[in-house]
């Protein structure tokens, strides 16, 4: 899971839904409807499923175009960062998808209107005008250093997106995480990212990190069944040097299939991994909330479940240290 720029599709989707991604407009969405686009999941297909509008799509998809120019979607970050690469998928779009795409990058404060993004003037390139193929998920590296909190997609002439994932660190505001003081410092959303795991035959580690409870055991974490002596794990960096008060490894939805039981160390820098939670017994379908008293601060952590099974969550409730908030900002200064 290491963060290779070869390999920017195991870092976050910072557009997903289930991170507070919105597709907030679409010039036109005749065929498929835009909010399509960023559904978690691939997308799925039933060559029988018909509608009034016609072939029914899971995606986004536009009529065809009898004059000249393109069409438009933007989309709201769940998680303003710096992008890494971006898929333009457009599985089960054969005869209709667009043969060029474009994607640009706006970093805005708050809460924009629409009529605010349109007219924007600072969108800046992150994927130049490019050829794709249909029914495919066509990736793209991303070089751009610069924080965007809305992306917009324009497909030539028209056609149809299957979904659109856009890579990246999220990096959150360092006033945001002043102002609410005691936060989950190993939220996605506030810069909280994994950087090792030992498998996810299942499903991603990733969804450890995610906002909101699970809504079933497929988001969460779930290894293979062990036939070894060893155990799982995952290591996740944390938004910045921390102080963690109160840690929860949340098992909800694994019923049959947690971990029986569960350490969490942490270190600083490349340092040695030093205990915060010592081997501990795990209950299904349970949260479980431990208090961390008078533990060194923090940058990153290891989960240790034992021998394997599924977590859903893992929160880390704590604050920045001074250090942690210094190098924050700087992140920050250089970004935008």
């Amino acid at each position: 899971m290491d963060s290779d720029p070869m390999d920017f599709r195991q870092l976050p989707d910072l557009a997903v839904r289930t991170l507070g991604g919105g597709v907030v407009y679409a010039n036109d969405e005749a065929f498929a409807a835009r909010e399509n686009l960023i559904s978690p999941g691939p997308a799925a297909f039933d060559p029988s499923d018909f509608g009034h509008k016609g072939k029914v799509y899971d995606g986004w998809e536009t009529r065809r175009r009898r004059e000249s120019g393109f069409d438009t979607a933007i989309v709201r970050l769940g998680a303003p960062g710096v992008v890494r690469g971006v898929v333009i998928d457009t599985s089960w779009f054969t005869g209709n998808y667009p043969p060029e795409v474009s994607l640009e990058g706006l970093a805005v404060a708050g809460q924009p209107s629409v009529a605010d993004l349109l007219a924007a003037r600072r969108w800046e390139p992150l994927l130049a005008r490019a050829a794709i193929k249909g029914d495919t998920a066509n990736a793209f590296a991303v070089t751009s250093e610069r924080r965007v909190t809305h992306v917009r997609l324009r497909i030539f002439p028209d056609g149809g997106v299957a979904r659109l994932r856009v890579h990246g660190e999220p990096l959150p505001d360092p006033a945001l995480l002043d102002a609410l003081g005691t936060v989950d410092l190993a939220a996605m959303e506030f810069g909280g990212r994994v950087t090792g795991c030992s498998n996810l035959f299942y499903s991603s580690p990733n969804n450890l990190l995610l906002p909101g409870p699970p809504r079933s055991m497929a988001e969460g974490w779930e290894t293979a069944r062990r036939r070894d002596d060893g155990n799982d794990w995952v290591e996740v960096a944390l938004a910045g040097e921390s102080t963690i008060a109160v840690a929860e490894l949340d098992t909800t939805y694994f019923l049959h299939n947690a971990p029986g039981w569960a350490t969490l160390r942490g270190r600083v820098g490349a340092g040695e991994w030093f205990p915060l939670i010592p081997r501990t017994a795990l209950s299904p379908d349970t949260r479980h909330r431990i208090v961390l008293r008078d533990v060194p601060a923090v940058d990153a952590v290891r989960l240790d479940i034992h021998p394997d099974g599924g977590m859903a969550r893992l929160r880390l409730f704590g604050a920045l240290t001074p250090g942690g908030r210094e190098a924050l900002g700087g992140r920050w200064m250089r970004a935008v």
